[in-house]
C-alpha cells in the first residue's frame, strides 16, 4: 500500500514537472538556463583568450571573401538572434543578400523580450538602422556602433534608453558585445558599405531563430504578439533575400517587400495601403 502511494507521488511529481516545463513560466526558465549557461561558457573562454564556438577564422578573411565572391564595400545587413547568441552578416550579391558569416555574441544582457526603459539592462529587439553618425571608432569597448534605440516604434510605446550598441569585448549592460576580433571584421564591412553609398545599415534583432517551433513553444509568453510581428518582417527577408521596408503603423511594425532601392530606408511612421506580410 505504501509502495503504491509513493509511486503515485513520484508520478504526480513528474507529471507536474512536465506540465510546468511546457507552461510559459517553464519555457522562460528553460530559456534563462540556456542563456546563462552560454554566457558563463563564453565569458570563461574570453577571459582565457580563446575563440568562442562558431567564430569564423578571422585570420583568413581574404580566402573567405574569395570563396563567397563578395567584398567589403557592398551593401550589408545584420541580423541578431538573442537566444542563440549569434549575429549574422549578410552581403548583397546578384540582387539578393547572402549570409557571409555567423558570429557568436559573447555577451548580451537581460532576458528575451524588448527593452522598455532606461536602466532595465535589456538588449533591444526590433528593426534598427545604423548610419555614419552611429559609429564610434574611439569606443572604450574597442569599436562600437549605435543601434538607434529608441526608434519610432519604441518612442510610440514610451520606451526609453540610450547608447545601445554592438561593440567589442565581452561585457554588456544592454548592448551586444561580440569580442574585439569580431567587431573588427563587422566594422570593416559596415564602414566600407557606408563609405560606398549605403546610407543606413539595417540591423534586425530577434529574440530567437524565428521558426514555427520556437514560436509555438513560446506562444504563451507575454511578448508572443510582439514576436509574431517581428516574425513577419523576418520571413519577408527569408522569402525575398532583401530586407523588407519597415514602417510603424498605429503602434505596430508593418512591412512591405523590400528592394535594392529601399534597403537603406529609415524606419518611419507610415501606414501602407496594402501591408505585405501582415494579414
Amino acid at each position: 500500500m505504501l509502495r503504491s502511494f509513493l509511486v503515485s507521488l513520484v508520478v504526480l511529481a513528474l507529471a507536474g514537472g512536465a506540465y510546468f516545463l511546457f507552461s510559459p513560466q517553464g519555457r522562460q526558465l528553460v530559456d534563462r538556463v540556456t542563456i546563462n549557461w552560454d554566457r558563463a561558457e563564453y565569458k570563461a573562454l574570453h577571459r582565457a583568450g580563446k575563440p568562442l564556438p562558431g567564430t569564423p577564422d578571422l585570420s583568413r578573411l581574404a580566402a573567405r571573401l574569395d570563396r563567397a565572391g563578395v567584398e567589403p564595400g557592398l551593401p550589408v545587413h545584420l541580423r541578431i538572434y538573442k537566444l542563440e547568441s549569434e549575429i549574422e552578416l549578410w552581403v548583397q550579391k546578384d540582387g539578393r543578400f547572402q549570409r557571409f558569416a555567423t558570429y557568436p555574441i559573447c555577451m548580451w544582457s537581460g532576458r528575451l523580450g524588448p527593452k522598455l526603459k532606461e536602466g532595465d539592462r535589456q538588449a533591444p529587439e526590433g528593426f534598427y538602422t545604423v548610419d555614419k553618425d552611429a559609429l564610434n571608432p574611439n569606443s572604450r569597448m574597442h569599436l562600437s556602433f549605435n543601434l538607434g534605440f529608441p526608434n519610432v516604434y519604441d518612442q510610440s510605446r514610451g520606451r526609453t534608453g540610450s547608447f545601445l550598441m554592438v561593440h567589442g569585448g565581452c561585457a554588456s549592460i544592454g548592448c551586444y558585445a561580440v569580442t574585439d576580433g569580431v567587431v573588427d571584421e563587422i566594422w570593416a564591412f559596415v564602414t566600407k558599405a557606408l563609405d560606398n553609398g549605403q546610407d543606413r545599415i539595417p540591423v534586425h534583432a530577434f529574440p530567437f531563430r524565428m521558426s514555427e517551433r520556437n514560436m509555438r513553444l513560446r506562444s504563451g509568453d507575454q511578448w508572443s504578439g510582439f514576436w509574431a510581428d517581428l516574425k513577419k518582417g523576418h520571413d519577408l527577408f527569408e522569402t525575398s533575400g532583401v530586407p523588407p521596408k519597415v514602417s510603424v503603423c498605429e503602434g505596430r511594425y508593418v512591412f512591405e517587400p523590400g528592394s535594392l532601392a529601399t534597403v537603406a530606408s529609415a524606419v518611419e511612421e507610415h501606414c501602407p495601403p496594402e501591408i505585405a506580410g501582415n494579414s
